[in-house]
């Protein structure tokens, strides 16, 4: 439902003066004991890869049409997009038309893998989700997950479509993400398998796969989502990642379209507010799960330090909440609802 005018946004974030002993904010969330219920995929066949570029398949058609990239391991400890890709390439996927790409993006982080401590094989280095400015890319400082991106980015340049395969840790809505730009946003709502697609302005603490200008610049950009497949480990995960992929390269490879499965996004949102933690001390009032819709503009979400954190309007989604975000990095993200058919920002964005 998209807002009307009437609606009345409120503040986000509200300073309170700090007292001794004024009401404090709830304890830290308790970081969970993590159910694996999928282990990572053997990708010997594929780490050489067969187009000059280490971990990355391509093949090409008979016949024109768009070249079409799926990327997964951006991070190394969500590889149910790497099952996934694993699965198609040992069943001789090949497409008709066009050209496809299979990227595993970072199996060194992958390999690092530790039931016992599984959130530790994000990355070598760095997160590789931030890496992707030009500036960044054409600078001089290194690192092993901004060399590896150095590397695909040959790939990159040339995708005409790109699906980049991610899970979650805490639990939360699947749902697709985009750019503000039209072609991603377009894609995002004709990926099967997820109910939810969110498009928003990026990350302030570094550029994403998805927001490279490759995807966002120019009279016409290339189209390019990052999709969510639900948590970390989960084999549901791994089912609503295939159904997303299919639907993706199955004009290009003849596959029938309800090889697929899944169904399409049915609710749009925009994000509109970007709450990142100012102190240590960030805290939720409860464990929201991401895709939880507040009908009340207003409502307490957070304290971070001595600032209360509150919802801007009315019926305003919960895009997925870091319960446990480091100083500096994004915490929440507030979210309205925009026709299917919008490629405009919300109202009070």
């Amino acid at each position: 439902m998209a807002c009307g005018q009437m609606d009345k946004r409120l503040p986000v974030r509200v300073a309170r003066p700090t007292r001794f002993l004024e009401r404090l904010p709830p304890p830290p969330t308790a970081l969970p004991r993590w159910k694996i219920g999928i282990t990572p995929p053997d990708l010997s066949p594929w780490i050489r890869g067969n187009c000059g570029i280490p971990g990355v398949m391509h093949y090409e058609g008979r016949s024109p049409g768009p070249h079409t990239v799926c990327v997964s391991l951006i991070h190394g400890n969500e590889f149910a997009g790497a099952i996934v890709l694993d699965r198609l390439l040992r069943e001789r996927i090949r497409p008709r038309s066009g050209r496809l790409s299979f990227i595993f993006a970072n199996p060194e982080a992958m390999h690092q893998f530790n039931p016992d401590d599984p959130t530790r094989a994000r990355c070598v280095d760095e997160d590789m989700n931030r890496v992707w400015s030009p500036a960044m890319l054409e600078s001089e400082r290194t690192s092993h997950e901004l060399d590896r991106a150095r590397a695909l980015l040959p790939v990159i340049l040339t995708a005409d479509r790109l699906l980049d395969l991610h899970s979650m840790l805490w639990p939360g809505e699947p749902l697709l993400l985009s750019g503000m730009s039209g072609p991603g946003r377009k894609m995002a709502r004709q990926i099967k398998g997820v109910p939810l697609s969110v498009a928003d302005n990026g990350h302030r603490n570094g550029c994403r796969l998805i927001d490279h200008p490759r995807f966002n610049e120019g009279p016409h950009p290339a189209a390019a989502c990052l999709l969510e497949a639900g948590q970390h480990w989960h084999g549901d995960t791994v089912t609503r990642a295939m159904q997303a992929v299919l639907s993706l390269i199955g004009p290009c490879c003849g596959l029938p379209v309800k090889a697929a499965g899944g169904t399409l996004p049915r609710r749009h949102m925009v994000v509109t507010d970007v709450v990142t933690a100012r102190t240590g001390m960030f805290r939720f009032v409860t464990p929201f799960p991401s895709g939880m819709v507040l009908p009340t503009g207003g409502t307490l979400v957070a304290h971070d330090g001595s600032d209360e954190i509150r919802t801007p309007y009315d019926r305003c989604m919960l895009v997925m909440p870091n319960l446990r975000p480091a100083r500096g990095h994004t915490a929440v993200r507030f979210a309205r609802a925009v026709p299917a058919e919008s490629d405009g920002p919300a109202t009070g964005q």
